[in-house]
C-alpha cells in the first residue's frame, strides 16, 4: 500500500484553511462558499480521498488507535510500534500502547474497553488466538486488525508473515554450511508462532532426513531458553552442531549457554534466530536471523485499519509478507567442512 497518498493536512495547507475547516467542507458542515471552493480545488489538485481522520473529526474528537502487544520488552514489538507511529503521526491519530502478555482474560478485558470509547480502532498481536478472543473481536464496535494468523473464514483484516518459509530458509542455510542435523529451540507450542514454526521445522527435518530434536522453553525469552537448555551445551555427546531458535531472544539464550560451556558460536555451533531484531547486531558474533518484516507488517496493519475506519463496509483483507534470511557471523561453514 502506498504511504504517500495526500492527507487532510496537505489539503488544508494548499487551501489555506484549517484542518477543521476542511473536515466541515468535506462533510457538509458549516463552511463558507469560498472555503468550500478552496477545499474542493485542493482536493482535485492533490487527488485526495477522504480518510479515517476526516471521518472521525466529523464526530468531534481527536482519533486514537490502540495497539496491544504481548511483551513491550521484546524488540520485535518496539519495531512494530515505531512503524505504526510513523503512519499515525502523518494521519493525525494518537497511538496508545498496551502490553497485555498472553493472558486471555486480560486481552478480553482490553477488547471490551474499546467499546467504552478508549480508542477508535485496535491493532492486536496475540500469541494465542482462542475462540473467545475471536468472538470478542467480532463483537467489537470499532474496527480491528490482527497482526498474526487467524482462520480464513473469520471476517477480520489480518497481516501475517510466511514464517514457514523463513524456517525452511534457515535450515537450508545450516545444512548447506555442513550441519547434518538442526536442533530447534522453540517457545510454547500452544502459541501461534510456536505451533507454525514447529510444524515447518518438522517438515524440513523430514525432507532432509534428519531426526528432529526440539527443546521447548516456557516463553520466548532469553531466560526461558537458558532454563530449557540446561546442561546440553556442556555435554559433547549430546551437544548440537546447529540450532535454529524461533526468535532472537531464544537465540541469545543459546549463545549464552554456549559461551558458558566454552563452545565457540560460529565454527563449532551454528546459530540462527528469527525476527532480525536489534539484538542480532549487538551480540558477538553477530547473529544470523530470519527477518519477519516487523516494520512492513505493522505498516500494512495500520493502513488496513485506517482504511477500515474510513470505509467500514469495505471487503476484509488478508496480507502476507515474505521473510528474508539475513546472514551474519553466527552461522559460517562448519569447522572441517569442505569449502
Amino acid at each position: 500500500m502506498s504511504t504517500s497518498r495526500p492527507t487532510l493536512a496537505q489539503v488544508a495547507r494548499l487551501a489555506g484553511v484549517s484542518v477543521a475547516s476542511v473536515s466541515r467542507a468535506l462533510n457538509g458542515g458549516s463552511a463558507s462558499r469560498g472555503t468550500v471552493e478552496k477545499v474542493r480545488a485542493a482536493v482535485n489538485e492533490l487527488g485526495y480521498v477522504p480518510d479515517a481522520t476526516a471521518r472521525l473529526l466529523k464526530l468531534g474528537h481527536t482519533p486514537a488507535i490502540a495497539c496491544a502487544v504481548p511483551d513491550i520488552a521484546n524488540p520485535i514489538y518496539v519495531a512494530m510500534v515505531k512503524a505504526m507511529e510513523a503512519v499515525t503521526r502523518r494521519e493525525g491519530f494518537r497511538l496508545s500502547l498496551t502490553s497485555v502478555g498472553s493472558d486471555a482474560d486480560e486481552i478480553a478485558e482490553l477488547v471490551r474497553s474499546m467499546d467504552r470509547g478508549f480508542a477508535d480502532g485496535l491493532i492486536i498481536t496475540p500469541l494465542r488466538v482462542t475462540e473467545g478472543l475471536v468472538e470478542a473481536l467480532l463483537t467489537l464496535s470499532v474496527p480491528v486488525v490482527v497482526i498474526g494468523r487467524i482462520a480464513p473464514e473469520v471476517p477480520l483484516d489480518a497481516v501475517s508473515v510466511d514464517s514457514a518459509a523463513g524456517v525452511r530458509a534457515a535450515i537450508d542455510h545450516l545444512v548447506a554450511a555442513g550441519h547434518d542435523a538442526v536442533t530447534l529451540v522453540n517457545g510454547p507450542d500452544d502459541t501461534t508462532p510456536g505451533r507454525y514454526r514447529l510444524a515447518a521445522y518438522l517438515d524440513a527435518a523430514a525432507a532432509y532426513g534428519f531426526v528432529p530434536r526440539v527443546i521447548t522453553a516456557t516463553d520466548f525469552t532469553t531466560e526461558a531458553a537458558l532454563v530449557a537448555l540446561g546442561d546440553c551445551m556442556a555435554d559433547a555427546a549430546s551437544r548440537p552442531s546447529a540450532v535454529l531458535a524461533t526468535n532472537d531472544l531464544l537465540a541469545v539464550g543459546v549463545m549464552r549457554a554456549a559461551a558458558k560451556a566454552g563452545v565457540e558460536v560460529g565454527p563449532d555451533l551454528g546459530v540462527v534466530g528469527m525476527d532480525d531484531t536489534v539484538y542480532a547486531n549487538l551480540v558477538q558474533p553477530p547473529l544470523t536471523s530470519v527477518s519477519l518484516a516487523a516494520g512492513e507488517r505493522a505498516t500494512q496493519a495500520i493502513e488496513l485499519l485506517l482504511a477500515r475506519i474510513a470505509r467500514p463496509g469495505r471487503a476484509h483483507q488478508r496480507v502476507t509478507v515474505d521473510p528474508t534470511l539475513v546472514l551474519r557471523e553466527s552461522s559460517p561453514t562448519r569447522r572441517g567442512w569442505p569449502q
